[in-house]
């Protein structure tokens, strides 16, 4: 019988079998890509049997999809198992791994860090900002214990843990004929140039949906990958755009030429800001008192 392999050896292996690259895999586990191909090597001739094929491109074989497979489950439990005992030694006395959406990051973070920090004590805060869809593979692998998200979002077999409401509010150029209105109906957006984050982005379709709009209704001169840049094509009267309440208020505005207005609906434009964890993690209680943490400084 083969003897068994070890976590390195199946972690390379998850990671080989994620970016199908031997240097990008090395770099993603910090080690060398020698270090990597012969740990892969040795686990192959361990096994006896081939899991990569490898020529001009990495593709696994039939029986390298099924063992990499088992290789995640027996990751994601070993992660189970030293949860179990960082969370005997009571609430906030482990490491953090923090995933956080970049529409929510610069606005929260400065407000939150702190606070999270004095909890945590001599525990490091480990804060991976990025979007939706990379954070949840992240949180699936065991890469990360807990995100900050915006919902609603389609979170899988997660946790949904909802801390508050983040209003969306209307922004403007001034003198834009919009501006003469209290507040803006949906219908009155129909007719203008809606300025929107570009696909990835969970806030894109929060928004649309919320509003109750189709990209088919709209008309998008152009997209951009943060709400700064999308504030700055409203400046220069390039169109409109929605941005979340928080924005707002961390100033996001400050020294522009720009303005909000509420929008006029029949129910309120939000999107719901919670924390996202694994289903019977350890650790709930932890995530659902740093939640109040943050309800606190938010």
């Amino acid at each position: 019988m083969a003897s068994l392999p070890t976590v390195r050896q199946l972690t390379y292996l998850c990671a080989l079998a994620d970016k199908r690259h031997f240097r990008k895999a090395a770099e993603s586990c910090y080690v060398s890509q020698s270090a990597l191909s012969t740990a892969i090597t040795e686990l192959e001739s361990n096994l006896g049997v081939s899991l990569f094929e490898r020529g001009t491109s990495i593709l696994l074989t039939p029986i390298g999809e099924k063992l990499v497979g088992e290789a995640r489950k027996v990751l994601n439990d070993l992660q189970h198992f030293v949860e179990h005992a960082e969370q005997s030694r009571g609430q906030f006395q482990s490491d953090l791994r923090l995933g956080i959406i970049p529409t929510i990051a610069p606005f929260l973070l400065p407000k939150i860090l702190k606070a999270m920090h004095q909890q945590y004590g001599d525990n490091k805060l480990y804060i991976r900002e990025d979007l939706s869809p990379n954070l949840l593979e992240m949180l699936g692998k065991g890469e990360l214990d807990v995100l900050l998200f915006a919902l609603p979002y389609d979170t899988g077999n997660y946790h949904c843990h909802p801390l508050f409401e983040d209003e969306l509010v209307l922004c403007l150029p001034r003198q834009h004929t919009l501006g003469n209105k209290d507040a803006v109906s949906i219908k009155d957006l129909k007719q203008q140039d809606i300025l929107l984050l570009e696909d990835g982005h969970c806030l894109r379709d929060q928004s649309l949906r919320a509003c109750n709009l189709q990209t088919r209704d709209l008309s998008i001169p152009y997209q951009a990958t943060s709400l700064n840049t999308l504030v700055q094509m409203v400046v220069n009267n390039i169109g409109i755009t929605l941005l979340p309440e928080m924005a707002v208020k961390a100033n996001i505005l400050h020294d522009t030429d720009a303005e909000i207005r509420p929008l006029q609906t029949a129910r309120n434009v939000s999107r719901s800001i919670a924390l996202v964890w694994r289903k019977h993690s350890p650790r709930a209680t932890e995530f659902e008192q740093l939640g109040e943490i943050i309800l606190q400084h938010k």
